[in-house]
């Protein structure tokens, strides 16, 4: 599972350092509770920073219990943390271990900490949670920081409404903990579209490291996966799809409620559950698209952009990593965001839908007789004459990799230069 124990020859292809010159490291701490998007993510900056650099190691450390179905990059491997699930109170849980949630983060924190100790990376990037699920990353920084690695903080184009992110930034002790560690703060988005920090507090030492990066363009897979596609898709069709799934049962209903209520809907669908879909709900789905003769459905597929390249237009809830894939292969998109348990898609949806770069339907979260099954299908009639995000011309929209590859380019020179003087930490 874990790449930083082999240690015999390359494979074919992988760069090998020089003897006597230590290659860089870096370490991708993702707290992932639930779904795809830290996951994703986090997967296209490692790959991207091996392409750039391929002598570089890098380790994504990752609570997902799917990160095994995701191709990486040479160069880039993973440990899996014991993964904890949010319940519907709020609290959280131990995913699959019959231990109570103190013991889990317990457990998660030592497996973060040996690994950081024993890999000595020259650069940490951490995803969206300032001091990780419940302070775990903590420990890590203070022995990152105390030997000289670049601490760095990524940060999504749209966290939470404000009124609900400040008082929980507040309470995770967010702020302290980026005056403290972090010396670069990366937003995976543009300034012109929205400012996720804008409303809280910071100093102005804090701000001075703040980079807006733009959005992460995603690159198609190198080959499809050996899932058989529908016949639906060697024509036009409607990519639907709800991301790791465990959320999109009311867009599901929403689409298949469409397309049973109008026949006309020119373009057929193919929707896509994701792991996290429960089996009883994606049974039902399935009794009723057999029903249908223009929609159709596959299981999961870690290598969807291939299906989305394929598909005329798509339809998605918003994440940011649906988003970005949409964004990068030029889609005309329908947005149907959630708001609950945050704003976050609502509110990256609305923006985009005033910029032109998408199409968006709101009532996701209404009762169920609020899901009009003819607004939907007025929405999907649409996309036909929909123009494509690239239309929008937006500068430096998804140079977000680019402009990672290029800031990270002489930290990880001047690690190759410094081996000399590094401070070796053992692990506990």
């Amino acid at each position: 599972m874990m790449g930083l124990y082999r240690l015999g020859s390359a494979p074919s292809g992988r760069a090998v350092p020089a003897k006597g010159r230590r290659s860089p490291r870096v370490l991708i701490y993702s707290h992932d509770t639930f779904g795809l998007g830290h996951l994703r993510r986090s997967r296209a900056i490692a790959n991207a920073l091996v392409q750039a650099e391929p002598d570089t190691s890098v380790v994504i450390i990752s609570g997902s219990p799917v990160i095994g179905s995701f191709d990486f990059g040479n160069g880039v491997d993973f440990v899996r943390v014991p993964g904890v699930v949010k319940l519907p109170n709020g609290d959280y849980n131990s995913l699959n271990l019959n231990l109570d949630l103190d013991e889990a983060v317990a457990m998660r924190e030592a497996i973060i900490r040996s690994t950081a100790a024993m890999l000595q990376p020259d650069v940490i990037i951490v995803d969206k949670e300032p001091t990780g699920f419940r302070g775990e990353i903590v420990p890590t920084l203070e022995a990152a920081k105390a030997r000289g690695a670049r601490l760095v903080l990524g940060i999504r184009d749209v966290m939470d409404e404000p009124a609900l992110l400040v008082p929980e930034w507040e309470r995770k002790g967010a702020v302290d903990a980026m005056v403290r560690y972090y010396d670069d703060i990366w937003i995976y988005g543009l300034e012109e579209l929205y400012q996720p920090l804008a409303a809280i507090d910071l100093p102005e030492e804090v701000r001075r490291r703040m980079v807006y990066t733009g959005y992460l363009r995603r690159e198609l897979p190198d080959e499809p996966n050996l899932t058989r596609y529908p016949k639906l898709t060697r024509g036009p069709f409607v990519l639907v799809t709800t991301g790791g799934g465990g959320d999109g049962d009311d867009l599901l209903e929403w689409v298949l409620s469409a397309y049973e209520n109008d026949r006309t809907i020119p373009l057929p669908a193919l929707v896509v559950f994701g792991p996290f879909t429960p089996r009883a709900k994606r049974r039902g789905y399935m009794e009723r698209i057999a029903r249908l003769d223009n929609v159709d459905a596959i299981n999961f597929d870690s290598k969807i952009e291939h299906l989305m390249k394929r598909a005329s237009a798509i339809v998605a809830m918003g994440g940011y990593n649906t988003f970005c894939e949409i964004l990068s292969l030029d889609k005309p998109a329908l947005i149907v965001p959630r708001k609950r348990p945050r704003l976050e898609q609502a509110i990256r949806a609305g923006c985009a839908a005033r910029l032109g770069l998408v199409q968006e339907l709101d009532g996701l979260d209404e009762p169920e007789d609020g899901h009009d099954p003819l607004s939907m299908a007025r929405a999907i009639h649409a996309l036909q004459g929909q123009k494509r995000p690239s239309q929008a011309i937006i500068p430096g929209l998804l140079d977000g990799l680019t402009r990672i590859q290029a800031i990270t380019k002489p930290w990880l020179e001047a690690a190759r230069q410094n081996d000399g003087g590094r401070v070796h930490v053992a692990a506990e």
